[in-house]
């Protein structure tokens, strides 16, 4: 069973990209580029709780500004609107590179103490971009195990992702993990491993999970894979997950609140108490 508890449904701003204007992807030693247009983060909370939806993921890309004053406001937005920040996406960084590593672990944990100020309950970092082998995962560990230091000591919930090369299969999520004796947590994606093995894949981290990444993939005629999708849905139920449900999109239609419907729908029925 999840450690965060209460089966639920959220969406992730990586859902609503194109909403929010489709601001840059940046990491360390990149700069925050300006967004022009696109309805402003601080508008969402709202508007996810107008459909019903009180609970949320913030990519940090989709922040305009790392500003404690600005990021006051976002947390002063979503508890206005009744809508709780369950993570923080950190989707750059690379604790396994070997000349760039130490520099990638402190953005990293600078983010960390900004998930603090906003009030999210957990944050997900990359464990690593490198081969999965073993010196790569040690390496990721004792970084893992830094960054983890620094999320307890804010109140949150440091959490990895079965993402990228590090993060190939279930005996290296499951080999970190258990590496790190219960101080990191586990999201996982429902589309990020593909191939034959999938589904026994994703059955063996499921039981770890403390959340779930719920991507339905979409064809180029915008049709969902609902056979795939469902699937997932039943081995994470099957599994015991009683954490949120977060929403991914990113389907070919513009129309990202209508791609979220979709899921939503779909979703539905594993939900422990659900809102139409």
């Amino acid at each position: 069973m999840s450690a965060q508890g209460n089966r639920r449904l959220a969406v992730s701003t990586w859902s609503l990209h194109r909403t929010l204007g489709r601001p840059a992807v940046y990491g360390p030693g990149q700069r925050l580029a300006p967004v022009q247009g696109g309805l402003p983060l601080l508008e969402l909370p709202a508007q996810l709780a107008r459909v019903g939806i009180h609970t949320l993921e913030i990519c940090h890309f989709h922040l305009p500004s790392a500003d404690p004053g600005y990021l006051a406001e976002v947390r002063g937005a979503l508890a206005d609107a009744g809508v709780e920040l369950f993570s923080l996406l950190v989707d750059g960084g690379d604790l396994t590179d070997p000349q760039y590593g130490d520099r990638d672990r402190a953005w990293i944990a600078a983010w960390l103490e900004r998930a603090a100020v906003l009030g999210a309950r957990c944050s997900r970092v990359i464990a690593g971009r490198g081969a999965p082998t073993a010196a790569n995962l040690a390496v990721s560990v004792a970084g893992l195990r830094e960054l983890a230091q620094v999320a307890e000591a804010g109140g949150v919930r440091l959490m990895v992702e079965n993402w990228l090369t590090l993060m190939a299969g279930p005996p290296q999520v499951l080999q970190a993990l258990d590496a790190l004796d219960g101080r990191v947590g586990l999201c996982a994606d429902f589309g990020n491993w593909q191939g034959a093995t999938k589904y026994d894949d994703l059955a063996q981290i499921l039981p770890r999970a403390e959340s779930c990444h719920a991507k339905c993939a979409f064809g180029a005629d915008g049709a969902p894979d609902v056979a795939d999708f469902t699937r997932c849905l039943a081995l994470a139920d099957a599994a015991g997950f009683d954490g949120p449900y977060t929403l991914i999109y990113d389907g070919p239609d513009a129309d990202e609140w209508a791609g979220l419907a979709t899921e939503r729908a779909l979703v539905a029925p594993y939900l422990a108490s659900y809102l139409a």
